[in-house]
């Protein structure tokens, strides 16, 4: 009894993991690059052309650094000012910045890219 409950419970994790995977993350190709953005997280694409207006009015300074900017690449600790995206592009944990001319969301505790905004 106690296996056939467990195979049962393995079953059911099974059918369900991918199903919580597709929820929680949208993927994409921006620029290229293949995007994983975390659902109810990044710039839609609807809003992106008001977003890089937005950016270019509160002059956000351009950071230059030497790695390439894609998703996954990670900012220095220091020298990369990040800054919160405004509350009508929706609610996300997220912040914004401008580096190597590429306005960028990222995880301000790890400093990682997550969405480059095209």
């Amino acid at each position: 009894m106690r296996n056939r409950l467990f195979a049962v419970a393995a079953m059911a994790c099974a059918i369900g993991a991918p199903v919580a995977a597709q929820a929680q993350t949208t993927t994409g190709v921006v620029g290229g690059n293949t995007v994983v953005v975390e659902e109810g997280g990044g710039i839609t694409v609807d809003q992106r052309p008001a977003f890089r207006e937005y950016v270019v009015r509160e002059r956000v300074p351009n950071y230059t650094v030497p790695d390439r900017v894609v998703v996954g690449a990670v900012l220095p600790d220091t020298g990369v000012t990040v800054y919160d995206v405004p509350q009508r592009f929706g609610s996300t944990p997220f912040r914004y910045t401008v580096v190597n001319g590429e306005t960028v969301l990222v995880e301000p505790r790890s400093r990682r890219i997550v969405q480059v905004i095209d």
